[in-house]
């Protein structure tokens, strides 16, 4: 699913006018029809406390074409008109003058802080004063009326987006791989305390960018995506930086098994992990990397891991280090599809050594993760030698370490994808929808997992499936895709079946389910 800008979205509108044709009222008539829809089907009863609050311009439309359906349906919403202009939108001002024509809805203006009404717990405030268009911070009245709204425990929904949080992409038009047009995001200034603070949030068509950043959860709350039926030909061929993984684009990645394949059919991985104290990361790493469908793993251990390996795992191959705590050395990379680094391997200079080694001489993909990470972020000339395409899947405050440090998540998007296209590299930014970012400046959000996905070894589960894949011969761009997609997937069927709170990470490869 593609995640558009601004500019973009208001160009899907218009050629969908002009090409569908619909004339631009329906076309908002419809947009609200979803939200009704939505509403209706998670309404119980009628007897229902509903306050709109509609601005002048096509948020506000939206919100008074849904009081009227409401109205129609035997719930009778008050709406609230905050007049911080004297001018409306031409589709606004119809379906304002639908709505007092047609109904008999209690409709009041709010010009100012005297004319605020009471909100109580058994309300459910709707939000359509702004939209997405937004580019400046709120002020005067009106941002005290979003104060006003988010001080009690009503429930609150945010039609389109939350009014007061910016969604801003500056686009521009010439290749995806030139990184001095990439989109790039203002940060947002606006004061917390005037951003409504939605418990969901209905966007129309497409995600927007703010909603995959964690400092703006606390406004978006749950978010679904309501489908419009904005024109298909301009959602094909529309070009962007941005994109959703949905299960429509990832599951057709995964190949099915033939009939007379054999082990040899799905790769030879090599798992570089394991020291003193950190045995655990290799072993879920390794189980991870087989239950996704490798061939074949061979993993290089030092002396004292081999032990727990051999029992905790009999279907692994094992490569024994001369050192007894940490890697050093090994014999031959040349007979492996895939390599993987990282998991527990500690940041010893002998262990150092042999990753630069790896580096310099592997041309086999390879994903690099944890302390191999670590001790790149150490080591930074290093970046400019890794192999193209080669994955690393970094968490928060390892990805600070190696390219720096941010002043908010727009930001630090914007640095992993020019850190990818630098250095022809995929990022794996892992997290709430964790971001993959690719050569070309794109960065795919991924769409599945949950907050039990919190829990040490997790990561070392992700870097062990993307390794499978990658010696299974997949490209590493669908790779890191299908891995971090699969990887979210069985954390979620791992989450139904212990909940979030008791989850660890071989919950996760016990749901691993290709």
């Amino acid at each position: 699913m593609k995640i558009l800008p601004v500019e973009k979205i208001r160009e899907a509108d218009a050629f969908t006018i002009e090409n569908e044709p619909i004339a631009s009222i329906d076309l908002m008539e419809r947009a609200a029809s979803k939200v009704y829809e939505w509403f209706m089907k998670r309404c119980k009863t009628k007897e229902v406390n509903v306050k709109i609050f509609c601005g002048i311009g096509n948020n506000g439309g939206d919100g008074l074409a849904l009081a009227r359906m409401l109205f129609f349906t035997g719930i009778i919403p008050q709406v609230f008109v905050v007049r911080f202009s004297d001018k409306m939108s031409r589709d606004c001002e119809m379906n304002f003058n639908r709505l007092k024509e047609e109904t008999e809805t209690p409709m009041y203006d709010i010009f100012s802080e005297d004319d605020f009404p009471l909100i109580n717990e058994k309300d459910i405030v709707v939000d359509a004063i702004f939209g997405s268009g937004l580019n400046r911070n709120i002020e005067g009245f009106a941002a005290e009326l979003i104060k006003h709204l988010n001080d009690n425990n009503a429930i609150r929904i945010a039609i389109d987006i939350p009014s007061g949080l910016w969604e801003r992409q500056r686009v521009e038009t010439q290749s995806l791989r030139d990184t001095e047009s990439q989109s790039q995001c203002q940060s947002q200034s606006q004061s917390p305390d005037f951003i409504f603070k939605a418990d969901y949030t209905l966007s129309f068509q497409f995600p927007k960018l703010a909603f995959m950043f964690p400092e703006n959860d606390a406004f978006v709350g749950r978010w679904e995506v309501l489908d419009i039926g904005l024109h298909k030909d301009f959602i094909d061929n529309v070009e962007t930086l941005n994109f959703y993984t949905t299960e429509d684009m990832a599951m057709p990645i995964l190949r099915k098994r033939t009939k007379f394949s054999h082990k040899g059919t799905y790769g030879h991985a090599l798992l570089v992990a394991g020291s003193s104290g950190k045995t655990g990361a290799a072993l879920l790493a390794a189980e991870a990397c087989l239950r996704t469908g490798v061939g074949l793993l061979t993993a290089h251990l030092p002396k004292d891991a081999l032990l727990p390996m051999q029992i905790y795992l009999p279907e692994a191959m094992t490569s024994i280090d001369k050192s007894e705590t940490h890697c050093t050395e090994i014999d031959d990379i040349i007979p492996y599809t895939a390599i993987g680094v990282g998991p527990g391997i500690g940041k010893n200079a002998e262990t150092a050594t042999l990753l630069k080694k790896i580096i310099q001489e592997a041309t086999q993909p390879l994903v690099l993760d944890a302390d191999a990470l670590n001790i790149i972020s150490e080591n930074p000339t290093w970046l400019s030698f890794l192999p193209d395409n080669t994955i690393l899947t970094p968490h928060p405050k390892e990805f600070e370490r190696l390219f720096g440090k941010t002043n908010n998540s727009y930001e630090r998007l914007e640095l992993q994808r020019k850190m990818s296209v630098t250095h022809n590299i995929i990022i794996v930014l892992k997290g709430a929808h964790t971001a993959i970012t690719f050569p070309n400046g794109t960065c795919f959000f991924n769409s599945t997992g949950n907050p039990g996905m919190a829990t040490a070894g997790s990561g070392d589960v992700l870097t062990g499936m993307i390794l499978s894949l990658l010696a299974q011969r997949y490209t590493p761009q669908e790779a890191a895709l299908l891995g971090v997609y699969l990887h979210g997937k069985a954390g979620d069927y791992a989450a139904n079946e212990v909940g979030e709170n008791s989850m660890i990470a071989r919950d996760i490869i016990k749901s691993i389910s290709l």
